[in-house]
């Protein structure tokens, strides 16, 4: 598969009283076309914000790009004009937002924000945008999409609300879609719904995928490749299958231990990650990790792991490093 998106070295700032706050430390990414990459961890690990800044919308202030690369096919994002920028989102890379309610107007009817989205991007009339509009809607699953056209969003389901917003993401057939948490606030049973469709339209078009959740059964239900997030660094990388079945990093490895599995029996309880993510303005010298890892080494406390090859994936972990396994060459970012 040709390589639709890289990211090298992104670094997202947070400007506070208490100084700069690294909020997304050197982040880099890579997928291809047609691919499906999660970006997973716990809430404030820098995932959200890095989803941002791969489209040009951190809220400044107070976050702001510190640095670094984003490529969509070869041309970098991060140094094009706004209005340059403008053309691309929506037409070339697109985003789902976490909750559809503080993301859709509610002053303007599900059918306007349609049209103004496609022809925003597409030189189509009213009347041909809104035959577009109403034939996303039936796409995306709702029901008399005819009558939904004229609703507003508080007339609508919070299920059907995250259908109206990826059928405004895909408007305009993306190259690249991002999904921020997009079944969070959804029951469990229109979580498999909203999953289902995400897949079947990235079937359908070809388009490649980046999920941004903490929910490990998304990850393991969509996606090809995870990345793992803690305190803004990317502490491990590989094929989804790998990463389930032989976690190296002790983070992923607690997060894993953590998640709730058909597969388990009654003996086999849950086990929590002690302690909590150290803050921004109290990152430590070492490992982020070392005040929650089991298998915390000297060497941590005071030297930063780098992101090394490490059995066909990437970690970044002194004491997976000193465990015998054998190093294979890492594909991917």
């Amino acid at each position: 598969m040709a390589r639709l998106l890289t990211v090298t070295d992104l670094s997202v700032e947070l400007v506070t009283r208490r100084g700069r706050l690294p909020a997304a430390d050197k982040v880099s990414l890579a997928v291809d076309a047609g691919e499906t990459l999660a970006i997973v961890g716990e809430s404030g690990c820098g995932k959200s914000l890095t989803a941002l800044a791969l489209m040009r919308l951190l809220p400044e202030p107070p976050a702001r790009l510190a640095g670094g690369r984003v490529e969509l096919g070869g041309r970098d994002l991060t140094a094009l004009p706004e209005r340059t920028m403008r053309d691309v989102r929506g037409r070339e890379i697109s985003m789902i937002f976490q909750d559809p309610m503080t993301s859709l107007n509610p002053v303007v009817s599900i059918g306007s924000q349609l049209i103004e989205a496609i022809r925003q991007h597409e030189p189509l009339s009213t009347r041909d945008a809104a035959d577009r509009a109403l034939e996303l809607l039936r796409q995306v699953g709702i029901p008399d999409p005819e009558g939904r056209l004229d609703d507003y969003p508080h007339q609508l389901s919070g299920g059907m609300n995250q259908r109206v917003m990826i059928a405004m993401a895909v408007a305009c057939r993306p190259q690249l879609l991002i999904a921020d948490e997009p079944t969070t606030a959804l029951d469990v049973t229109i979580q498999a719904q909203v999953l289902a469709l995400i897949k079947a339209l990235q079937a359908a078009t070809g388009m490649a995928l980046i999920i941004i959740t903490h929910d490990l059964g998304v990850v393991a239900e969509t996606a090809d490749r995870v990345a793992v997030m803690y305190a803004g660094r990317k502490v491990e990388e590989g094929p989804v299958d790998d990463i389930f079945e032989r976690p190296l990093h002790p983070y992923t490895r607690g997060l894993i231990g953590a998640t709730p599995s058909a597969a388990r029996t009654r003996r086999d309880r849950l086990v929590e990650i002690s302690g909590s993510v150290p803050g921004l303005d109290a990152l430590p010298v070492g490992c982020a990790f070392a005040n929650r890892c089991p298998i915390v080494m000297e060497r941590c406390l005071g030297h930063r792991p780098p992101l090394v090859a490490r059995a066909g994936r990437r970690v970044a972990c002194f004491a997976t490093a000193a465990e015998e396994t054998p190093d294979v060459a890492f594909v991917g970012a």
